[in-house]
């Protein structure tokens, strides 16, 4: 009962993660600048992987695709393709874990088999989160250190709300992953003892009978001598 529990808790916890993630990876406010330019005369611009939005004088919001994604920088290209893997390792962990969990019978029925696919979705979902933090680092890095570069003559953002958003998605993907491992690892763990337990109990059983059957067989002995 443990176990299950534990179990659809960290289901539940990636499962936020994986939201949180799915969000971020479609948000505009990876790097946000309050900073005006003389180009774009806007109150305040930001930026995610795929478009950038503005927001001009009277209030409106502009916001247009890269035009060629191709042409972007190399950690943003990067970035893409880890977010996008993490939610693809994201939706199939939990397709496996939802096959894998004790409280399910879609599909399964042996327990060994859903432990498996539990331990199975349970590291997908720590890799899909590592991968998530480092594009998220990645380009938190890339930010700051433009930031402070006084040679970087474009313009200068900050850190959005979307990184801090993904930070907090990474930490819940990885321990709802965790957490799933565990859960599996600690009934298998109980599983052993119990049948450790069985095995001595029945091998004191044994021995007991046989040193029964030779006291038997000694007393036999001395009454025929």
């Amino acid at each position: 009962m443990v176990s299950s529990s534990l179990q659809i808790c960290a289901l539940l916890l990636a499962f936020a993660g994986f939201t949180i993630l799915l969000v971020t990876t479609m948000s505009n406010r990876w790097k946000i600048s309050d900073n005006t330019t003389v180009l774009v005369t806007a109150d305040w611009i930001s930026e995610g992987l795929w478009m950038d939005c503005a927001v001009t004088a009277v209030g409106s919001i502009q916001c247009k695709k890269f035009l060629y994604m191709l042409s972007s920088d190399t950690h943003i290209q990067a970035c893409r393709a880890l977010m996008i893997t993490s939610i693809l390792l994201g939706f199939i962990a939990t397709v496996l874990s939802l096959l894998g969990l004790k409280c399910t019978n879609v599909g399964l029925s042996d327990e060994e088999a859903k432990m498996k696919f539990a331990v199975t979705g349970g590291f997908l979902f720590i890799l899909g989160g590592l991968c998530s933090m480092v594009a998220i680092s990645w380009y938190a890095a890339m930010v700051t250190a433009e930031f402070f570069d006084i040679l970087y003559a474009g313009t200068k953002y900050e850190l959005g709300e979307a990184l801090y958003l993904g930070w907090a998605g990474s930490v819940l993907y990885m321990l709802g992953g965790i957490f799933l491992t565990c859960s599996c690892k600690g009934k298998k763990k109980q599983d052993y003892s119990c049948n450790k337990y069985a095995y001595s109990a029945g091998q004191a059983a044994h021995q007991q009978r046989i040193y029964t059957k030779n006291t038997e067989t000694v007393v036999s002995n001395k009454e025929y001598v």
